[in-house]
């Protein structure tokens, strides 16, 4: 019973450790344009790092314009990472275009960016990084459901931006 109340100590206090910076990366879009992650300086910013083979990734896609559609006007941004190699590359537009998704999607074609947030790349991974430019939150695979508990941290952080705004 004491290890069970020591792991679970342990697990809540990973659970609110501090924030850390998010690293700084540049990569281009689908169609060609450069984007910098200090260019969304100051809003709340969701990487979400994919690739066209990963079923839960699809899955999870149409949440993530539903979120940045209900609030991408208080602030938040969803850059979408693709981690596909150059023999998949030419799928990723497509997609995008087939399912109308308006959030920029960026090309991660050498895995560097991903490997600075989540060495192991396993898929779909998801960072929040706050107005500050700390990783506030991450979240590894996705099930139906889980968009609610993304929706809530967004919120939260947006919130939090507002707040601060304020003072």
């Amino acid at each position: 019973m004491l290890n069970l109340f020591f792991l679970f100590s342990l697990c809540t206090d990973v659970a609110f450790a501090e924030p850390s910076k998010a690293p700084t990366f540049t990569l281009r879009d689908i169609n060609g344009k450069q984007h910098a992650l200090e260019d969304y300086k100051g809003e709340v910013v969701l990487l979400n790092f994919w690739a066209t083979w990963c079923g839960p990734c699809q899955s999870e896609m149409p949440h993530l314009q539903k979120l940045q559609d209900e609030v991408g006007e208080q602030g938040f941004k969803v850059l979408s990472i693709s981690i596909d190699e150059s023999k998949d590359i030419s799928k990723v537009k497509p997609i995008i275009k087939r399912n109308r998704y308006t959030f920029t999607v960026l090309l991660d074609r050498d895995t560097k960016v991903v490997s600075l947030y989540n060495p192991d790349l396993t898929l779909p991974y998801n960072a929040l990084i706050d107005h500050n430019g700390d990783i506030i939150w991450t979240k590894l695979s996705y099930a139906p459901g889980e968009e609610v508990e993304l929706r809530n941290k967004v919120l939260e952080a947006l919130e939090l931006k507002k707040s601060e705004v304020e003072k």
